[in-house]
C-alpha cells in the first residue's frame, strides 16, 4: 500500500508509520520462540538479520492497524474548530428524526447539553450527486452560515454552529425500534440552531383553523414577526423565503425567524437580485416577474403572513400554484380579507402586500402601525362553529382583498 505524505490534520504521515514500525520492531525478542522468526547478530554487532520464512506478516498488519488506529483517534481529539462558527462535533448528539426538507434532514439533539436542531444538508451519497448539484448545495450552505451565525434577536432563532465536510455525525434512523445510525456521505454539512419546542406556525395555525385566534394573540405574533425582520433589514439582510413553514415558535409562544437558506445581503444594485427565489404564494410580484426587487420583497411576503395569523388558513387554496403566481402579478389576486377583520389591521395588510414595492411601509413602519393596535376590544376572527349566519368574508371579487 502506497502511503501519501501529507502535512493536514487528521492524515498519517510516513513519520508516523515509521514509528509504528519501530515500535513494533522493538518488541522483537532474539530468542527462537520470537514471533518475528529468529535472529542472529552479525559480525559487527549492530545490524540484525531476519529470516524471511519466519516473519510473521500477519502479526505485523494487526499491529501497524492497531498504532494507525490510535494516531487516528489522537489527531481527531486535538481538531480544533478554526472559524467561531464551526462545530465541535464530539459535543453534538443526535437524538431523532424530526422533518425532511427540500434542502435537508431535521434532526433534534443536544449540543453540550443544550437542546437544538440539526439540519443535515443532502449533499448526495459519492456517485449520486453531480458536481453542480454538490456546488450549489456547497454555496447554499456558505450563504446561511455567512447570514446566521452573527445575528443576535428575540426574534431570530439562535444560531449556534455548523459543519462542513465531515463524516464524523452519527445520525440516528428514522425507525425509532432501532439503535442504528444512517449513513452519513463524506462531505456531510451541518447547521444547529437553538430547538424550539413550539413548532412551526404552519403547524399552529393549523391546529387552531377551527376556533380561530384572539385578536391580542395575532397582533402579538404579527409583532414578533414585524421585529424580526425589522432587525434583518437593519443589518441589510434580505430574508427571501418568508413564510408561515420558516417561522418558529418557543415554549411561551414567542415568534421566531429561521431558515436562511436563501437569505442574503441586499446589494447595492438592486439590478443584481432578479432571482426568482422563494415560496409561490409568498413571493412578490416583482420577484415571481423576474424583475429587480429589494428588501421590500420580505414586506409583501410578511403581508401574506399576516392573512394566514388573522384567519388560521392557507391563502389561494382552491388555486394551483401556477395560476395563483399568473393571477398575483396580471390581476393583482391577493388573500380575500374577512370583513370581521379590524379595519387598521386590514389596512396593514393592503399596504404591505401592494403591488408596487415603492408603496410599500419599511418593517420599521409596519412595527410602529402594529405598536398602535389596541386589542382590548378584541376583533379576532368569528370561529366556524360560532358563525350563525354572520359571514366573515363578504362578497368581493372572488379570490380579491379588498
Amino acid at each position: 500500500m502506497e502511503l501519501q505524505k501529507s502535512k493536514e490534520k487528521g492524515k498519517i504521515e510516513y513519520g508516523d508509520v515509521g514509528m509504528g514500525l519501530n515500535l513494533i520492531r522493538g518488541r522483537a525478542k532474539l530468542s527462537e520462540k520470537d514471533t518475528w522468526g529468529r535472529a542472529t547478530r552479525s559480525l559487527n554487532g549492530k545490524d540484525m538479520i531476519f529470516r524471511a520464512d519466519r516473519v510473521d506478516l500477519k502479526n505485523i498488519d494487526v499491529q501497524l492497524e492497531k498504532h494507525l488506529n490510535r494516531v487516528h483517534s489522537i489527531n481527531s481529539k486535538q481538531h480544533v474548530p478554526t472559524k467561531d462558527w464551526e462545530l465541535d462535533l464530539s459535543k453534538l448528539d443526535l437524538k431523532h428524526f424530526k422533518a425532511q426538507g427540500s434542502y435537508g434532514t431535521v434532526y433534534k439533539g443536544t449540543y453540550d447539553k443544550q437542546d437544538v436542531a440539526v439540519k443535515l444538508l443532502n449533499w448526495g451519497e459519492d456517485g449520486r450527486a453531480t458536481s453542480a448539484e454538490t456546488a450549489a448545495v456547497r454555496a447554499a450552505f456558505e450563504q446561511e452560515v455567512a447570514v446566521w451565525h452573527k445575528l443576535d434577536h428575540p426574534n431570530v432563532a439562535k444560531f449556534v454552529g455548523a459543519s462542513m465536510g465531515t463524516s464524523d455525525i452519527k445520525i440516528p434512523s428514522r425507525s425509532s425500534s432501532t439503535n442504528e445510525h444512517a449513513n452519513v456521505p463524506a462531505r456531510a454539512c451541518c447547521v444547529v440552531v437553538e430547538f424550539l419546542p413550539g413548532g412551526t406556525l404552519k403547524d399552529f395555525l393549523y391546529k387552531n383553523r377551527n376556533r380561530k385566534l384572539p385578536f391580542k394573540i395575532v397582533v402579538q405574533l404579527a409583532l414578533d414577526l414585524a421585529r424580526g425582520l425589522s432587525y434583518l433589514h437593519s443589518n441589510k439582510i434580505v430574508h427571501r423565503d418568508v413564510k408561515a413553514e420558516n417561522i418558529l415558535l418557543d415554549s411561551r409562544r414567542n415568534l421566531k425567524i429561521t431558515d436562511f437558506g436563501f437569505a442574503r445581503f441586499e446589494a447595492l444594485n438592486p439590478e443584481d437580485m432578479t432571482a426568482k427565489t422563494g415560496t409561490v404564494g409568498y413571493m412578490a410580484p416583482e420577484v415571481i416577474d423576474g424583475k429587480p426587487y429589494n428588501r421590500k420583497c420580505d414586506v409583501y411576503s410578511f403581508a401574506i403572513c399576516l392573512w394566514e395569523i388573522y384567519c388560521c388558513d392557507r391563502p389561494y387554496a382552491n388555486l394551483s400554484l401556477a395560476n395563483a403566481s399568473s393571477q398575483v402579478v396580471q390581476q393583482n389576486l391577493r388573500p380575500k380579507i374577512p370583513r370581521c377583520c379590524p379595519s387598521v389591521f386590514a389596512n396593514i395588510m393592503r399596504k404591505c402586500w401592494d403591488a408596487n414595492p415603492e408603496k410599500r411601509p419599511s418593517m420599521d413602519e409596519a412595527v410602529r402601525m402594529l405598536e398602535a393596535i389596541v386589542t382590548s376590544k378584541g376583533g379576532g376572527m368569528v370561529p366556524k362553529n360560532l358563525v350563525r349566519g354572520c359571514f366573515c368574508f363578504g362578497p368581493a371579487a372572488p379570490g380579491r382583498g379588498h
